[in-house]
């Protein structure tokens, strides 16, 4: 598969990389800024493919395969280095990584359960915060009714009680199979009979489609500039 055939030559690449000086990585992002130079953009983006796959093992408790993650990484660090601009004089490495986090998280919320949930800034930080928060608070004397750690989290995270229990419950419980009968019976009623449809708009669809060919180019860039060295 070409996703996992990429998956592996980044990860080679990163191993082998030179860590950048300051001064050399803000020449590299002029000369990528500046005059659209390619060898300068491999060079940042390889320097920095340490930082995606460090980032990519911290997420793997979520049960998705450490090759995708490192790819979804590599499209934030891409979107990374077409934003940065050298001027502000932080370093790359603290710029791209709110955008290696966002573009892993992305992925993460797409594939990590049968049942699509909500994409918000807020429903991401209480998919990826609630466990935590969960386990500081039952950290107390006393343990905590339901209600009483939802209502924590939510004032925590600013979004709702009944947020918080949906997102526990998804959390809490493994997928079951929409298509799974209620009763057993031949010809019984489904649960997928009694949901509402939640199919993407056609804004979403093309919106979705703009994604997928956007990481595909990318990632043939990036393998045609790795394979050229």
């Amino acid at each position: 598969m070409m996703e996992d055939t990429a998956g592996r030559i980044m990860v080679r690449a990163a191993m082998k990389a030179p860590y950048l000086e300051r001064d050399e990585e803000h020449r590299l992002a002029l000369l990528w800024k500046e005059n659209n130079d390619q060898n300068a953009l491999h060079s940042i983006t390889v320097a920095h493919m340490r930082l995606v796959i460090s980032m990519a093992s911290k997420f793997r408790h979520y049960g998705l395969p450490l090759g995708d993650l490192v790819q979804e990484g590599h499209v934030g660090l891409l979107e990374a280095a077409a934003r940065f601009e050298p001027e502000r004089e932080v370093r790359f490495s603290t710029y791209a990584t709110w955008w290696i986090r966002a573009s892993m998280q992305d992925y993460i919320l797409r594939n990590w359960s049968i049942v699509r949930g909500g994409t918000s800034s807020a429903q991401k930080a209480l998919f990826f915060n609630l466990r935590r928060l969960r386990a500081r608070l039952a950290n107390g004397t006393e343990p905590l009714s339901n209600a009483t750690l939802y209502r924590e989290v939510s004032e925590a995270l600013g979004v709702s009680e009944a947020d918080v229990a949906m997102m526990d419950s998804r959390l809490s419980a493994p997928d079951s199979s929409l298509n799974m009968p209620i009763a057993d019976v031949a010809g019984s009623t489904e649960r997928m009979d009694f949901l509402i449809s939640d199919d993407p708009l056609p804004d979403e669809i093309v919106g979705d489609k703009i994604d997928v060919a956007r990481r595909s180019l990318w990632l043939r860039e990036a393998l045609r500039a790795l394979n050229a060295r």
